[in-house]
């Protein structure tokens, strides 16, 4: 709610849960008025002017009603209560009216006689459906408060006072002005004049019923406003992960803020994405411009990285095709993405970049330092071009992706803003050692989240822990009839040797099966790997594309039973085509965890 107070007012007359206003000005009393409203009628169309302009101002409701009272207060009035529906109706929808006014803002200069009674309004008001007042907000025409049946109404808003001098010798001192949008009644404002100065006429209440008239259609403007930013913020919202994934050998943590626009919606957006091998990939992406257009191609690109990734294709392979997608899509926007790939085994990071930001590393020693990775030109150009660049990712290092809101403001441009970035995280990382990742992303940010920001944040933190060697067996095998038989032994001496005999009888047969099937497809050699970690993870990979799929053998069959057990005996499991061919794999519980599953 927005109050404005006067010189000469003191705490006491602030009411409860009131916003502060802007300051008010000048000293503000009723002899120092403003314009002469009782001249010439030049005079009142010069303000009528002045004032429907200050308040089409408004963007959003505290700034249009706020606008309303420094027009109304003190050149047209010495007090101005405004109450509105509660819920506000929004556009043309047919609702019922609402049974509730509430006060959400009050101006008022200071009285000439310090001992005047003091004329607040009610906080709520419930007007009766078919009571003059619900009638009066419906007509839409202001009306003096001279009459019995109005002076009642006015008592009602003012919280059951009767204000002094509302009529009689003194004249009319009060009107009020309905609120009606395009299609509801949005609530009124009260209009009040003090003893010390005429009281309204005729021409006044044609005045407040122009300012009543575009208050409400600034109103109707911020209502509408608020709603498109609220979709816009829920669409971008809805298009990110809903959380990220816990892959092994690596941490992770986001961040995305809004742009300050109202209704200003972008296209950032950022990704991790679980691969085979337990590789994850990395990806940050930024769509250009603001728009509901750039949020829906946002989601459409993200969609064809997901579809890309799981096809396991190398990271300048994945832009490639992505750019061919942005083109077959029809649109004039472009977009930068970088995608990383990281192998917590090989400790090892593959990059490529299509017209983005840099990344940023905090290596283990705090060492802040920017990566150099080619940017190629961005999603949409349709040059291509694009190139993996392969950095060493050590164990304990943090890597941040970012947009270009993090580091490009109105005072410094984008090369200064990477290089204060690196700073702050270099500075946190001496003070800290080695940083949380939420800590690492509340120094990045700084003080963003409270200040104006012409630009959506989006932010993905990684820390690579990577995966000990020890905990990893790999394997080549020649594609014979034998290998099936060899592939047992070898993962019985493995988990022999990792303390885990109480899963050699069932991994045995789990790995025999997708060994065996491999074998029946494979013309070059297949790979078996082993990896321990909070589960038991084992993958098969041979150079056919043919995924294979579970059915149900009949009692006659020789064979088709593998997959059965396999998907009966395991955790979980699965197949994912890869550019060299697929990878079949499958997880069990360790031994202390078998009570959980």
């Amino acid at each position: 709610m927005t109050k404005r107070r006067g010189p000469g007012e003191g705490a006491d007359g602030q009411a409860g849960g009131h916003r502060e206003g802007a300051d008010p000005g000048p000293a503000r009393q009723p002899g120092n008025a403003g314009p002469d409203l009782t001249g010439p009628q030049t005079d009142r169309l010069r303000y009528l002017d002045a004032a429907t302009r200050q308040i089409a101002r408004g963007i959003d409701l505290d700034e249009t009603l706020d606008e309303l009272c420094r027009a109304a207060v003190p050149a047209f009035a010495d007090a101005a209560f405004v109450h509105l529906y509660d819920p506000l109706p929004v556009g043309d929808e047919a609702t019922a009216i609402p049974a509730v006014l509430r006060l959400h803002a009050t101006d008022r200069v200071s009285p000439r006689d310090p001992a005047a009674p003091r004329v607040e309004a009610a906080e709520v008001v419930r007007p009766a459906a078919d009571g003059v007042l619900a009638k009066l907000l419906d007509g839409g025409r202001p009306v003096f408060g001279d009459t019995p049946a109005i002076a009642a109404t006015a008592a009602e808003l003012l919280g059951g006072a009767d204000p002094p001098g509302i009529a009689g010798p003194a004249g009319r001192r009060l009107i009020i002005a309905p609120l009606h949008g395009r299609s509801h009644a949005l609530g009124s404002v009260v209009l009040l004049r003090g003893p010390g100065r005429p009281g309204f006429t005729g021409d006044d209440m044609l005045v407040a019923s122009q300012l009543a008239t575009h208050t409400a259609l600034g109103i109707d403007k911020a209502t509408l406003f608020a709603r498109e930013a609220s979709v816009a913020d829920a669409l971008q919202r809805t298009m990110l992960p809903p959380s990220l994934p816990q892959p092994p050998g690596v941490r992770l943590a986001s961040r995305y803020l809004p742009s300050s626009r109202t209704a200003q919606v972008g296209g950032d957006w950022y990704d991790a994405i679980p691969l085979p091998g337990n590789r994850v990939a990395l990806v940050i992406g930024d769509v250009m411009g603001h728009s509901m257009t750039s949020a829906a191609i946002m989601g459409q690109l993200r969609t064809t990285v997901q579809t890309l990734a799981l096809l396991d294709l190398p990271p300048d392979e994945v832009l490639h095709h992505l750019d061919e997608q942005a083109g077959r899509l029809g649109t004039e926007h472009t977009a930068t993405c970088l995608y990383a790939m990281y192998d917590p085994v090989l400790h090892r990071l593959l990059v490529s970049n299509a017209g983005h930001l840099p990344p940023m590393l905090l290596h283990p020693d705090g060492r802040g330092e920017i990566l150099r990775v080619p940017p190629g030109a961005p999603i949409g150009v349709g040059i291509g071009g694009f190139e993996s660049t392969e950095l060493h990712a050590p164990a304990g290092a943090a890597m941040l992706l970012y947009t270009d809101g993090l580091v490009e403001s109105r005072d410094a441009d984008v090369l200064t803003g990477m290089e204060r970035l690196r700073e702050r995280l270099q500075a946190a990382a001496s003070g800290y050692g080695s940083p949380a990742l939420e800590v690492l992303c509340d120094v990045a940010l700084g003080t963003l989240g409270a200040g104006g920001r012409d630009d959506d944040i989006a932010l993905l933190a990684a820390r690579f822990e990577g995966i000990e060697p020890e905990t990893v067996a790999y394997w080549y095998l020649a594609p014979r009839p034998q290998t099936a038989r060899q592939a047992r032994r070898l993962t019985r001496r493995t988990l022999h040797r990792w303390e885990l005999d109480l899963l050699a009888e069932s991994t045995e047969l789990l790995v025999s099966e997708v060994v065996a099937n491999a074998v029946r497809f494979a013309s070059r050699p297949i790979t078996l790997r082993l990896l321990r970690s909070d589960v038991l993870r084992c993958e098969v990979g041979d150079d056919s594309p043919l995924v294979p799929r579970m059915r149900h053998a009949r009692l006659s069959d020789e064979g088709g039973r593998g997959l059965f057990l396999v998907d009966q005996l395991a955790l979980r499991w699965g197949a994912t085509r890869m550019s060299s061919g697929k990878v079949v794999w499958f997880e069990q519980l360790l031994p202390g965890d078998q009570g959980s599953g």
